[in-house]
């Protein structure tokens, strides 16, 4: 049996499960807000073009508005200054579009202190339990963030301070973007950044060092605590967007069972 055959027949007996890390896309997907003089993302919406009727008697379809950074999303590197002249969505090679992942759980810590930051003794302390990060793969952060990812209010936790989730020092970003074998970084924040991200130096160090270091991101993610620590296969499926600086991505988990 060839190795795809295999695996087709591990997902039917349930050996091998689908897991989707993708949030639902709708009018009610919380979406970042910048405070002025910047702008900001228009957010998801449908517009019906014709449904069974006169418009069009045997067909339903609609129009759609969205941001490339709305919902669960792909940052390519050319989304940041200092990944200027990297890919765009569109460029970014298929094979690198499915990728091992493991799944570092910060989640009791973010419960306690929304403002939690992840730091290199961190990641070395899991290292120890779980093995290296993987070449070429997926560091996926679970904070538990996407529990509120219903509400924008409680998603963006944000007071007259700015924005309070959890993320990643800027030490630490540095460090895994460049001094690690990782692809990527996934959260399930609204984005890769923690909310007081602006104040680092360097500001917003992930989405810096990341896609700077021609890496990528994924954000908005759910479902993370059904994954193991390791060994599970990512799937990630922008929009090949020419020019695109990101798009609204589906995000599927392979996990073996």
């Amino acid at each position: 049996m060839s190795v795809l055959s295999q695996l087709l027949t591990a997902v039917a007996d349930g050996s091998v499960e689908i897991v989707d890390l993708t949030a639902p896309l709708s009018e009610r997907t919380p979406i970042l807000q910048l405070p002025e003089p910047f702008a900001n993302t228009v957010p998801f919406s449908l517009r019906e073009i014709s449904r069974y009727d006169d418009r069009g008697p045997a067909w339903y379809w609609n129009d759609i508005t969205t941001g490339e950074h709305v919902g669960t999303h792909f940052d390519a590197p050319v989304h940041w200054a200092t990944g200027r002249g990297g890919e765009d969505v569109s460029q970014v090679a298929p094979a690198r579009l499915v990728a091992p992942a493991v799944v570092l759980d910060a989640s009791g810590s973010a419960a306690a202190d929304p403002d939690f930051l992840l730091e290199i003794d961190h990641v070395r302390e899991w290292e120890k339990g779980h093995g290296p990060l993987p070449e070429g793969g997926w560091l996926l952060y679970r904070t538990g963030w996407d529990a509120r990812s219903g509400d924008q209010e409680t998603f963006l936790n944000a007071d007259a301070t700015g924005s309070h989730t959890p993320g990643i020092s800027a030490e630490c970003a540095r460090w895994l973007a460049e001094e690690t074998p990782l692809i990527g970084l996934g959260v399930e924040t609204v984005g890769t950044d923690a909310g007081a991200a602006h104040g680092f130096d360097p500001p917003f160090p992930c989405h810096s060092y990341f896609l700077g270091a021609g890496k990528y991101g994924l954000t908005q993610l759910r479902n993370l605590a059904r994954l193991p620590a390791r060994g599970a296969v990512l799937l990630a499926s922008p929009l090949p967007i020419v020019g695109g600086s990101g798009s609204p991505a589906r995000v599927l988990a392979l996990v073996e069972r």
